[in-house]
């Protein structure tokens, strides 16, 4: 997409205008059609977009109040369902500051995302699409103030792109090459093959590799955005299951397709590390995702067995679809141990259950420090990311004591998000203020109930995570 800035007088050939409704429309629009500005002035008293045909030019008049970035990012997404087929609109917003404008047009990059790469005919729904905005109006000279938005926009829109590749095209080897890539930006990346993860001692993640044909990875990623720092602030750990089948334990075959989206939470700690290379965000971070496919196979890990951690901690396996557990907790201690982070924070469609009880509204968020939730969840209701703060009792614990070893990888049915959480609390060492962000419920949006999220993957996490690191630490 592109955006510029441009007159702010409507001319012939001008088939697309924004307008916000208390707008003095003659100062926006000039020696317009009479015609227009008295349909712009009638202009009735609601929370919808208006739309006026009006011969040569269209307009769509919004609402004059919008309160905050979500809202303006959600005017965005909505003008553009709106004239989404037309290639070049022009938008005027007098009353707007310039971060109101550059998420308007944020707004626009998410909603207008579409995954079409494996069609061979283009379909009719996506095409012909929306390719240039000029803001009117604006008191902008250029539309440069947008870059930092834009790299936000350019990342969510890639994770989408790793999320909903099939699983044939994105098994660890082929997503940790993709990581890889990344290094022209100034990431610095590490991509740990199975040797590798032997010889450290990855014994869960590879343990939940065993069955399938396709090699576990663990891709390191480092952004040095103030290298007269020594070490890193943050670490973001990321559950990367390229296929989830189950396993020995399998899934129902209904909708196991889905099940290629259970790299989300990695794919969102990549992204978020590509979202502060593009930024050139001015802080340390060291990011550590899992890759691995969980498949069922006569090498396949089993119900039963027992497997030590990279923590030294026994872990008995009751449920092979309990998979995730297992990868992050291996990242988590390598992150801990080897970078020695203040604040590490993991995400991962971990649990159906945090579907159960936060449905497709909010992501779960498991803590071991009340402030760090709580900024957190400042911070995500703030960019439209909401998440819920989840509890971690002692009798949740309890739950996942082993009768054989130190601990085991899944408790019942009851709070089995929460139990979970807990799991991987073990995992983490004294003195490390931690957060586990399940996202089950987040990743995938129908393409109804949010404006700004296509159908397929959301790309949820993003923001939340670029806004955190940018204002917070």
């Amino acid at each position: 997409m592109e955006f510029t800035i441009g007159r702010n007088i409507a001319a012939k050939g001008d088939k697309f205008i924004a307008a916000a409704k208390n707008a003095d429309v003659l100062k926006l629009l000039g020696k317009a059609d009479e015609s227009l500005v008295g349909a712009i002035k009638k202009q009735t008293e609601n929370d919808k977009i208006q739309e006026y045909n009006l011969g040569e030019y269209s307009v769509f008049v919004a609402v004059a109040q919008l309160k905050n970035a979500v809202e303006w990012q959600k005017f965005g997404g909505s003008v553009w369902h709106k004239v989404k087929r037309c290639r070049t609109i022009k938008v005027a917003l007098p009353d707007a500051k310039p971060e109101d404008l550059y998420d308007f047009a944020l707004g626009v990059e998410l909603a207008s995302y579409r995954f079409d790469k494996y069609f061979t005919k283009k379909p009719a729904a996506f095409y012909p699409k929306l390719e240039k905005i000029a803001f009117t109006n604006s008191g902008l000279k250029n539309f440069d103030g947008y870059k930092p938005t834009a790299g936000l926009a350019n990342a969510v829109r890639y994770a989408r792109d790793l999320i909903n590749e099939p699983a044939n095209e994105m098994t660890p080897e082929i997503m940790a090459a993709d990581i890889k890539r990344l290094e022209y930006l100034g990431l610095e990346v590490e991509i740990l093959e199975e040797e590798k993860m032997k010889e450290l001692g990855f014994n869960l993640a590879l343990a939940v590799a065993q069955g399938s044909n396709n090699r576990p990875r663990i891709a390191v990623i480092k952004w040095r955005g103030k290298p007269q720092d020594e070490g890193f602030k943050v670490g973001l750990v990321g559950k990367g299951v390229t296929f989830d089948s189950g396993g020995i334990s399998i899934k129902p075959a209904a909708n196991m397709g889905d099940m290629k989206q259970d790299m989300a939470g990695a794919a969102a700690m990549v992204a978020t590390m590509k979202s502060l290379a593009l930024q050139k965000v001015e802080k340390n971070v060291v990011a550590v995702v899992g890759l691995v496919e969980n498949m069922p196979s006569g090498t396949a890990y089993r119900p039963g067995d027992v497997f030590k951690s990279m923590s030294g901690q026994t872990v008995e396996v009751v449920n092979t679809d309990a998979e995730g557990r297992l990868v992050l907790a291996d990242c988590l201690t390598y992150i801990q141990r080897t970078y020695k982070p203040k604040v590490v924070i993991d995400m991962a469609t971990l649990t159906g259950a945090i579907i159960v009880a936060l449905g497709h509204t909010f992501a779960g968020i498991f803590t071991n420090d009340t402030m760090l939730s709580k900024v957190l969840c400042m911070e995500g209701d703030k960019c439209g990311e909401r998440i819920w703060l989840m509890p971690m009792d002692k009798e949740f614990d309890k739950m996942m004591d082993s009768p054989i070893a130190d601990m085991k990888n899944a408790g019942s049915r009851e709070a089995g998000s929460a139990t979970a959480a807990c799991f991987l609390r073990r995992f983490i060492e004294k003195g490390t203020h931690w957060a586990h962000i399940d996202i089950a419920g987040m990743d995938l949006s129908d393409g109804s109930s949010n404006v700004l999220y296509p159908k397929g993957a959301s790309g949820f996490g993003i923001r939340l995570l670029n806004a955190f690191i940018r204002k917070m630490l």
